[in-house]
């Protein structure tokens, strides 16, 4: 635009000058007689009017140019425009494809591979928790039997122990007639074992329970089945204890710092079978371990451990701590749904 202005001026100046010229000629010949005045005028404006022609036309060229400049510019433009267009889009079209592609390998192998392997795992699981529901049916119905039981006996599983587990109890209540039986923790489990006491002929039940409520609710649950002779609900708060560093995953990590009320257990002797089912996991790592420490001085010779939820990994560390630090004991694992170790003195 700055250059067609430029030259634009040239034009009109050029226009002046010539302007200019043929304003004079006409003058000079009308002062010197040649031509009279009139056409004089005449060729005046004559002059002035091709003179404005002139630049007009000229100007217009030089328009019609400049424009034509501008249209081939423009459409220089557009073409890169247009090819920057495209290979914009070709590229989006590219990374489409892309995706798609991806998205293709993922549900080939969703569908060769994640969903086999997840059908699999929950036919599996599904085959294992029947497996597991059937068994519990069938060590409930033989305890029922077995017990002689009240028709309405508390629920097992879940929090409270599975009755596979109750089962090696009562199996071992039958063959030691312990006086004394302790139990850590204290609820379902704890009705069962009186009924399994009731049956033996003899001894008494000790379950520790290191929460208030829940020790008064367990007192309830064992009056209601009338064996307020043979089973005792003691409270034993956790307090501090004395803890440890051990060796888990290749982390040294310290364990638990809170176990029953020692206090307790002052006046236990002669304890024949023990069921460690508490303090709750929550409390710690390897919470259960001063159960042996505490309790097995006190035991009879051919005293036997259960230990509840041996499946887990923390159960199984703090039973090797106990193989560990009393070499006189030795383990058993029962088939159980939480797992159960039967730990006893050799020989015995």
């Amino acid at each position: 635009m700055r250059s067609l202005r430029s030259r634009l001026r040239l034009i009109l100046a050029t226009g002046a000058v010539v302007g200019a010229v043929v304003l004079c000629v006409p003058a000079v010949l009308g002062f010197s007689g040649v031509i009279g005045w009139t056409e004089a005028v005449t060729l005046t404006l004559l002059g002035l009017l091709c003179a404005a022609v002139g630049a007009l036309g000229a100007s217009v060229l030089l328009l019609s140019r400049r424009m034509g400049a501008l249209s081939r510019s423009v459409t220089t433009a557009m073409d890169a425009h247009s090819r920057r267009i495209a290979e914009t889009l070709g590229q989006d079209r590219l990374e489409n494809v892309r995706v798609l592609e991806g998205v293709h390998e993922r549900f080939v192998h969703l569908q060769e591979h994640t969903l086999p392997r997840m059908n699999r795992e929950i036919r599996n699981a599904v085959t294992v928790q029947g497996r597991n529901d059937y068994e519990q049916q069938v060590a409930w119905t033989e305890l029922r039997e077995h017990l002689d039981t009240a028709t309405f006996m508390p629920p097992l599983r879940g929090w409270a122990a599975s009755p596979d587990v109750l089962r090696v109890l009562v199996r071992h209540i039958d063959r030691l007639r312990p006086e004394l039986v302790v139990e850590c923790g204290s609820g379902a489990s704890s009705v069962w074992i009186g009924y399994a006491l009731r049956r033996a002929g003899g001894g008494r039940l000790v379950a520790f329970e290191h929460d208030a409520r829940y020790a008064e609710l367990s007192r309830e649950l064992v009056a209601a089945h009338g064996l307020d002779d043979v089973v005792e609900v003691r409270h034993a708060p956790l307090v501090e204890t004395a803890s440890t560093t051990v060796t888990v995953d290749g982390q040294r990590l310290s364990t638990a710092d809170r176990w029953y009320d020692t206090s307790a257990f002052a006046d236990l002797e002669g304890v024949g079978l023990v069921f460690v089912d508490g303090p709750p996991k929550a409390t710690g790592l390897q919470a259960r371990y001063p159960a042996v420490p505490v309790l097995l001085p006190r035991c009879t010779e051919d005293v036997v451990i259960v230990l509840d939820d041996a499946a887990r990994d923390d159960e199984r560390g703090l039973g090797d701590r106990w193989l560990d630090e009393y070499p006189e004991l030795h383990r058993v694992e029962e088939a159980a749904e939480k797992g159960a170790h039967v730990f006893s003195r050799k020989g015995a």
